[in-house]
């Protein structure tokens, strides 16, 4: 039998056990959340609501701006002649700039080192000249050519080589029969907008995947039709922002007609009326709010065109594919 005044060392340990309560788990003090100030932002926007306040004020007592002349003239039969003009002319000059900015980037990724070449010298060159002047050049050009005509080239110098009277020519144009302002104008602005729309182009044509024309090729597919429906259909998420943008300024710069003349483009008629009437800032306002009128239109198209062709790779399309995943990881089906 045990000494029951032996101090064994378990017996120590088990009344230690037994006599010592779990200590309590202390809540913490709630945080007291301070937010941070920021007395700039207070100060930027009471300076932005002065500025405001002060433009709305000019706008409104300001007899130079004459709102009631303006608004009698702004929308008389000659100005919305010029604004179907401005519209036609930037619709027609996008077309052809957008179809020559295509086959333009095509040629410059060309393996052919003449295309590549060509190509390169023709973006060079309508890029580096201003439009302004290039209207200008093409408002003249009958002095460069009485006529144009077409057929064999060098037929003159090859009958003369062989000593007879040969031509080769099919049919002709007057120049100045064929070189309107109009018909001058758009040459001048399609092949500027051409040059700038190819390096756009080739920029979205290099942001698809290589690996796109490498399956196509694998397939059986030629390069043009690769091109066609492989490669630009993706490039157009990259190529459409841009392309709105561009289209802006070429709404914009129809103004620069004047150069060629066109005498029934909007800014044109706008000025007209103030220079016959002696009320030239009044219309210059005019010219503005036309502008911005039109403009807002194309910005909302452009914005419908962004969403069309980025389906997919949006933010909200991540997301929306993340939570079908974790729905579909829970055995829960996401619905469309």
């Amino acid at each position: 039998m045990a000494d029951p005044e032996d101090d064994s060392p378990a017996d120590d340990t088990t009344s230690a056990g037994a006599n010592t309560a779990p200590a309590e788990r202390v809540r913490p003090e709630p945080i007291q959340a301070v937010p941070v100030r920021h007395p700039g932002r207070w100060v930027a926007v009471a300076v932005v609501v002065v500025l405001v306040a002060m433009f709305a004020h000019m706008l409104v007592t300001n007899p130079a701006f004459q709102w009631s002349f303006m608004l009698n003239h702004m929308f008389r039969s000659p100005i919305i002649e010029g604004v179907r003009t401005t519209l036609v002319m930037t619709v027609l000059a996008m077309i052809a700039g957008v179809l020559l900015g295509v086959v333009a980037a095509v040629l410059r990724l060309s393996p052919n080192p003449v295309l590549s070449a060509a190509a390169w010298v023709y973006i060079w060159f309508f890029r580096a000249v201003p439009r302004y002047v290039l209207l200008v050049l093409f408002g003249n050009l009958g002095i460069l050519y009485a006529r144009f005509e077409f057929g064999l080239p060098f037929d003159h110098q090859i009958g003369e080589l062989l000593g007879v009277d040969f031509s080769a020519r099919i049919f002709g144009l007057d120049a100045n029969t064929f070189l309107t302002g109009f018909t001058a104008g758009l040459i001048g602005l399609a092949l500027s907008e051409g040059a700038y729309m190819a390096e756009i182009v080739r920029a979205g044509i290099q942001s698809v995947d290589p690996g796109q024309g490498e399956a196509a090729q694998a397939l059986g597919m030629s390069r043009t039709v690769t091109m066609r429906r492989i490669i630009l259909p993706q490039a157009m998420r990259v190529v459409v922002p841009p392309t709105g943008n561009e289209t802006t300024a070429m709404l914009k710069d129809t103004s620069l007609l004047v150069a060629v003349p066109v005498t029934n483009e909007l800014f044109f008629q706008l000025a007209a009326v103030g220079s016959r009437t002696f009320q030239v800032f009044p219309m210059l306002v005019a010219a503005c709010l036309w502008y911005l009128a039109l403009s807002s239109v194309l910005m909302v198209a452009q914005y419908f065109l962004e969403r069309y062709f980025g389906r997919g790779f949006g933010t909200q399309t991540r997301t929306r594919m993340r939570l079908l995943g974790l729905n579909a990881s829970h055995g829960k089906g996401g619905a469309a």
